[in-house]
């Protein structure tokens, strides 16, 4: 359980890094990003780094010039601390940014990244360059989904917790009509030649974003009202690969947008096997079972009664939300008084709450690693709730992103 927790842990401190990197920008080409595979000797990778610094004092801009060279000093002593590369490559992104006014400050991320890096890469921009470790974020098992009838229909993916729209059709396929005679019979086999159209179109799309994807797919699970569906899977209208992977039976669903999508999963649960997003659903599922219970069951909620019943080892589930932005501070005044508290944000100086002077963080930790090394302890398993699905969305909403599920009640 121990591993299971570092995993979940490391999953969620890279995509936190990933979501800060992403929104950092510089004032100029000087934020820096170095990949270096695990293959890559250290001496080459500081003898390229000082090539560029000797290149750099070619820049036009003083301040550019400047900037570039100290994120390029700052990240060849990051390397000096380093004996060989670790097993998956290590990546670096250094840079100065602003701050208010006409101030900077030189920031420095070290990813481990979770898949090893192939090539040795360095580019220096106005933002970091993300995109190999964007695609290891994407889970990589993932079902694909098409819910359709005679008026539209809609692709999409389930990967991980996320329900992704890919394709969506409105089909130009008349209405029936009830005039009579050789017209209607025309009219009836002009309908069947644009629905014959329209599926055909569905089907060619599916094989685009399902056969052409560089991720696994498990299977295809189909929906829709009526018989509509039945008869696009029937008539081989998808190609014949995907065909082997369409989960049996079909799926009726009411909707055959989004929300359609939604309820195809919703309806699928049961043939779906492995995908975060159902746990999590499972998960806060089993919460509200028990907070339904005339007594609360083996429920808590609200961080300071779920942080207590941590300490106590009443904790076999902490349901964490990915949603919260919050750290996890130590306060130490002047006056002798120290305290824990949980804010949203959190310089090196703050207010004592206690007496009000001017009181140092001697601790300021994001609150889900907090939570991480909290539970360690009591080997409590750590859950982190996307807000990819309405329970994820509910657990932050209404219980402030933070619950447990007991071993035993606490009074």
């Amino acid at each position: 359980m121990a591993e299971s927790g570092s995993v979940e842990r490391a999953k969620y401190d890279f995509k936190k890094a990933m979501q800060e990197l992403t929104s950092v920008r510089g004032r100029g080409t000087e934020l820096i990003s170095v990949y270096i595979p695990p293959s890559k000797q250290i001496s080459d990778v500081m003898a390229y780094l000082r090539d560029e610094y000797s290149q750099s004092s070619n820049i036009k801009s003083k301040g550019t010039m400047k900037n570039v060279q100290s994120a390029i000093d700052s990240i060849m002593s990051r390397l000096k601390t380093y004996k060989e590369i670790p097993p998956n490559g290590v990546v670096i992104f250094c840079g100065e940014v602003p701050r208010a006014g006409d101030q900077t400050k030189m920031v420095q991320y070290v990813i481990d990244p979770p898949e090893s890096i192939t090539a040795f890469l360095y580019r220096c921009d106005s933002t970091f360059f993300t995109d190999p470790l964007d695609v290891m974020l994407l889970d990589k098992k993932y079902y694909g989904l098409i819910v359709i009838d005679r008026k539209e229909a809609t692709i999409g993916m389930l990967a991980g917790s996320r329900i992704q729209v890919l394709k969506h059709f409105d089909s130009l396929v008349p209405s029936k009509h009830h005039q009579g005679g050789q017209s209607s019979v025309r009219f009836e086999r002009l309908i069947e030649i644009a629905a014959h159209e329209f599926f055909k179109k569905v089907a060619d799309n599916a094989t685009t974003v399902f056969l052409d994807s560089i991720l696994d797919l498990q299977g295809i699970l189909i929906g829709g009202p009526g018989s509509t569906k039945d008869f696009f899977i029937k008539e081989g209208y998808l190609h014949h690969e995907l065909q082997k992977k369409v989960v049996s039976p079909l799926f009726d669903t009411c909707y055959t947008d989004e929300f359609g999508l939604k309820e195809l999963v919703d309806n699928a649960k049961d043939a779906i096997i492995g995908m975060d997003l159902l746990k999590e659903k499972q998960l806060v599922q089993r919460l509200l079972t028990e907070i339904r219970k005339s007594d609360g069951g083996l429920s808590s909620y609200g961080e300071n009664l779920v942080r207590d019943a941590v300490n106590m080892s009443a904790v076999d589930v902490l349901l964490l939300s990915e949603g919260l932005n919050k750290r996890r501070i130590a306060v130490k005044c002047p006056q002798g008084h120290e305290y824990e508290d949980t804010v949203n944000d959190a310089d090196s100086k703050v207010e004592c709450k206690i007496c009000g002077s001017n009181a140092e963080v001697v601790k300021n930790e994001d609150l889900v690693d907090d939570f991480f090394e909290l539970a360690e302890p009591y080997n409590t398993k750590v859950e982190i709730i996307s807000m990819d699905s309405e329970e994820g969305q509910m657990l932050m909403a209404a219980f402030g992103g933070i619950a447990g599920i007991l071993r035993y009640k606490v009074m």
